[in-house]
């Protein structure tokens, strides 16, 4: 997963949330200083900031595909100087600031398959909000 948004977006946030549904149960953290990150779980979980990276052929990013194997859901951040020299994403996250704690997420995806499930999974979502049933409680009065 390719994930793209100014400092301060969440994309760390999105990997920490995404290995704790994975079975990762120690610290995540961002690895802007270790590169890449790898962590065991139910599937295990690689994490890549290539902030600091200049390009595909940078001899730290072979180094830390070797680190994190090719057995894992991998996260990328910052991967635009990169994509040339990753396999090819599954998914591509875009995180936009919207003001105070609201981000507004992109998904994308070649994988026509997986778009068809991103398609439907977006208009179940738009459906429960639209056809939300009032919240239990007190009736308002």
């Amino acid at each position: 997963m390719l994930l793209r948004g100014e400092l301060g977006t969440g994309k760390t946030t999105i990997v920490r949330g995404a290995a704790r549904a994975l079975g990762v149960a120690g610290p995540v953290t961002s690895p802007t200083f270790t590169l890449a990150q790898r962590y065991e779980g139910r599937v295990p979980v690689a994490h890549l900031d290539a902030y600091r990276l200049g390009s595909a052929d940078d001899e730290e990013l072979g180094l830390a595909l070797e680190t994190i194997g090719e057995d894992a859901v991998a996260f990328v951040e910052w991967p635009d100087a990169l994509a040339e020299g990753l396999p090819p994403a599954r998914l591509e996250i875009d995180i936009a600031h919207e003001g105070g704690d609201r981000r507004l997420l992109t998904l994308a995806s070649a994988d026509v398959a997986l778009g068809d499930a991103l398609r439907t999974i977006a208009a179940d979502l738009g459906a429960r909000h639209r056809d939300a049933e009032p919240e239990p409680g007190p009736a308002p009065g």
